[in-house]
């Protein structure tokens, strides 16, 4: 009696259609089993499960069939040369490197765009667009004419620093949402907030802005403000 499951058995466990299953074997990427001599159903082993879950995986995480089929390929293989595995291992090492790199940098960007458009009122952010080629931020952005003439007037002024006691971050990367919402808001020189200490301090011109709507900028990001 034949072991082993049918491909509409495998489709139900992986979570993938049956025409997907056979795209794959069609791909090279799985083997599709012998049909038994009588015609009746091919049976899968649990291999294929795995296989098709890492394949699924790899997609998700922006990986092509292409490059799919070369991670498949670095299992051992008693056959194999070593040195010629770990090169192909090194290579694909360093494009997951790669990808990583630019995947932090839209995570970056995304953050910007979250803190530059906190989800009420006028729209004054960058598009995610903007933020990843670096373009400058609408209404935010200074010539380096106009940051030198701020710096000027700023030695002249007196400047004060807002500290605030935040609550609702989760994690470094609502310290660096805040700094980069609490930057654009006007008269603000620099902005330090520690996710450790869950503070905010706040460097502005009083003759600009005010406590109170840096407070308010903060809230609208979904935080709380206490000084």
């Amino acid at each position: 009696m034949a072991t082993g499951m049918t491909i509409s058995r495998i489709a139900e466990r992986t979570g993938v259609g049956v025409e997907t299953i056979r795209f794959y074997e069609r791909r090279g990427l799985i083997k599709q089993p012998v049909r038994p001599r009588n015609n009746g159903y091919r049976f899968y082993d649990d291999e294929v499960v795995e296989r098709i879950r890492f394949i699924r995986q790899a997609q998700e995480l922006g990986f092509s069939l292409r490059e799919i089929a070369e991670l498949l390929a670095l299992r051992a293989d008693p056959a194999a040369d070593c040195s010629n595995v770990r090169m192909q291992a090194m290579s694909k090492r360093e494009e997951v490197e790669r990808k990583i790199a630019h995947l932090q940098h839209i995570r970056g960007a995304l953050d910007v765009v979250i803190a530059t458009c906190p989800g009420g009122g006028a729209l004054r952010a960058r598009t995610i667009i903007d933020a990843l080629t670096g373009r400058p931020a609408t209404k935010v952005s200074k010539s380096s004419g106009e940051k030198g003439r701020q710096n000027r007037t700023m030695k002249g002024r007196n400047m004060k620093t807002a500290i605030f006691k935040i609550g609702g971050m989760h994690c470094d990367g609502c310290a660096r949402t805040i700094e980069a919402l609490v930057s654009t808001e006007p008269g603000v020189h620099k902005a330090a907030v520690s996710f450790k200490t869950q503070e905010a301090r706040i460097l502005f011109d009083p003759q600009v802005g005010t406590e109170d709507q840096l407070a308010a900028a903060i809230r609208t990001a979904g935080y709380s403000v206490a000084n």
